[in-house]
């Protein structure tokens, strides 16, 4: 079972290389704009890593960090699935699939299920729930000020560098802004409270 789980976290990884193509094979830089995206390249990292120390027996990555960006990754696939308008059919594909399938549907997926079933569990504290927050209103004012700062860097084709409508200030204003962020908050901490939940009431160790 332990090779069947550092495949399966190879695998994982190299979906998440496929759904950052833009970045590290097209150079659009102004891709990493994306909360998505970044969390994606660093789960490609955290999954080769904790695929190597599984076949290996070596130093599996830290459990707040995996735990930290299985639950970005997941609020990100939901966000993809109820929020975001669809695709342009013009994103680039990667074995015949868009970058964005893997970012949005492949990678949430395969990480909620290496969390399950890979995962050793009764590891999380509930303290977690609120630590895996920070970074939140970290990457909220990293967007504003890099929109302040480069006003017409993208990533959007037409410039504006805004990468989702509910940030984009100009058009909201301070106080929608600021509702959209609580929201936002608030669904990272309830769904973190599940998985740290989840992660108590399963079994140590889901397979052997």
């Amino acid at each position: 079972m332990r090779f069947l789980a550092a495949i399966f976290r190879f695998a994982t990884s190299a979906c998440c290389f496929a759904g950052t193509y833009e970045i590290w094979h097209l150079h659009e830089f102004a891709s990493l704009t994306y909360f998505t995206f970044q969390t994606v390249l660093l789960l490609g990292v955290v999954m080769l890593w904790a695929g190597a120390a599984t076949l290996l027996k070596g130093i599996e990555p830290p459990v707040w960090l995996k735990g930290c960006l299985t639950l970005y990754i997941v609020v990100a696939g939901l966000t993809a699935a109820f929020i975001l308008p669809a695709p342009d059919p013009a994103t680039p594909r990667v074995f015949g699939l868009m970058t964005v399938t893997y970012a949005h549907i492949i990678v949430p997926i395969a990480a909620f299920v290496d969390f399950l079933v890979f995962d050793e569990h009764r590891k999380f504290q509930w303290p977690y729930c609120l630590t895996w927050l920070i970074y939140i209103p970290v990457y909220v004012m990293g967007v504003l000020i890099r929109a302040a700062v480069w006003p017409h860097s993208g990533p959007l084709k037409d410039g504006t560098p805004y990468p989702y409508d509910f940030l984009n200030l100009p058009k909201i204003g301070w106080t929608q802004l600021g509702i959209n962020v609580g929201e936002g908050l608030a669904a990272f901490l309830v769904l973190g409270l599940v998985m740290v939940a989840l992660d108590r009431a399963l079994p140590a160790k889901l397979v052997k």
